[in-house]
């Protein structure tokens, strides 16, 4: 630690064209509330966790290319949540109501899919 005192992690961020499609996606999603909400930057969270999760307006906002391809724009980073193994395909499916898609690459036990925006998640099993 340093003399300049504790930090706290707060929330991830993630950049989209619409805050107000994508946080009620992943609220529905995950059955967390919306707290803060402005035109530009909304934020979803839950009492069960002290995670939160930003949605800020980027008119610019590219979706990435899964899996990545040379010269192309590529993720920043990607959200996993975790199911029973017994569960993935009911998660699934859910997403995909939501309006999700199951990208066309997948790897391993897991599901990886893309929200609404293109941002790439992971259902990974317990």
């Amino acid at each position: 630690m340093t003399n300049i005192g504790e930090i706290n992690f707060d929330k991830v961020v993630l950049d989209c064209k619409n805050p107000v499609t994508l946080s009620d996606f992943y609220a529905k999603l995950l059955g967390w509330h919306k707290g803060y909400e402005t035109y530009d930057f909304i934020i979803i969270g839950s009492e069960k966790c002290n995670i939160n999760i930003g949605f800020q307006r980027n008119e610019m906002y590219v979706a990435p290319v899964w899996p990545e391809e040379v010269n192309k724009q590529q993720q920043m980073l990607h959200l996993d949540f975790s199911m029973e193994k017994a569960k993935l395909q009911e998660w699934i499916n859910y997403a995909l109501e939501l309006g999700a898609r199951k990208a066309d690459m997948q790897y391993g036990d897991w599901a990886v899919m893309l929200d609404p925006e293109g941002h790439p998640f992971c259902f990974d099993v317990m």
